[in-house]
């Protein structure tokens, strides 16, 4: 595990990403989605998981333009503050074009076999949903992505193969925006939409306070085989 060094694509500089590799290579490589929190030690947790499938993983740090190196937890009031700060001045055009950038590089990385996915968290989870729409990306996962009724009109662009988890019970997106979401992917051939019962949002969050084990196991389980599907 190491951080590596990307170039922006709009020239103004560069940022880190958090690297870890797996056992044997070439392999498929994860572009993960780092939450409102940064590159915290749940997305290191989450990137060491995505090593041990059989994958490299790069997480990018998005907040570079903001504050670089931003790692808090969701354990406390103060933090909870930051990261609603940083989020609310977060250009999530510059972020994804960022991703696109982390895509690239991720692709030409040593033992990589060419093949990259995204697949992110909270923030990171309504990244993805727009880099399925957006990018070149092999398949793309969103964990309980927030505001996602907003992004149906672009669904007709998905062509590769994109999951979404939903949390019945997330307190940051309505049950009718969810509900539009489920109802708005149905029959797309690449999406696969799945709801968890009486799961929170964040409840796949490492260590987090909204945990669900059983939620998180089956979500993941889903996860990784959309992940060994598309990249190998």
């Amino acid at each position: 595990m190491a951080n590596i060094t990307i170039q922006a694509s709009d020239g103004s500089g560069s940022f880190s990403a958090y690297c870890v590799e797996p056992k044997s290579k070439p392999a498929g490589a994860v572009v993960l989605i780092q939450e409102i929190f940064g590159v915290n030690q749940a997305m290191r947790d989450t990137a060491d998981w995505v090593a041990d499938l059989g994958f490299l993983c790069v997480c990018p740090d998005l907040f570079w333009r903001l504050e670089p190196g931003v790692d808090i937890t969701d354990k406390s009031e103060a933090e909870w503050k930051k990261a609603f700060e940083l989020f609310n001045k977060f250009d999530q055009a510059k972020g994804i074009e960022d991703l696109k950038a982390t895509v690239a590089a991720a692709r030409k990385l040593p033992g990589c076999n060419g093949r990259v996915g995204t697949m992110g968290y909270c923030l990171g989870g309504r990244l993805a949903f727009i880099m399925a729409e957006q990018s070149d990306a092999d398949v793309s996962i969103s964990y309980y992505g927030v505001g996602l009724d907003g992004l149906l009109g672009e669904i007709g662009k998905i062509t590769k193969s994109l999951i979404v988890h939903i949390a019945d019970q997330d307190e940051f997106f309505p049950p009718e925006g969810r509900q539009k979401v489920v109802a708005g992917v149905q029959g797309h051939a690449q999406i696969k939409a799945y709801t968890y019962p009486n799961a929170n949002h964040a409840f796949a969050r490492v260590g987090g306070v909204h945990w669900d084990g059983r939620s998180a196991a089956i979500a993941n389980g889903r996860s990784a085989e959309a992940l060994v599907a598309a990249l190998g």
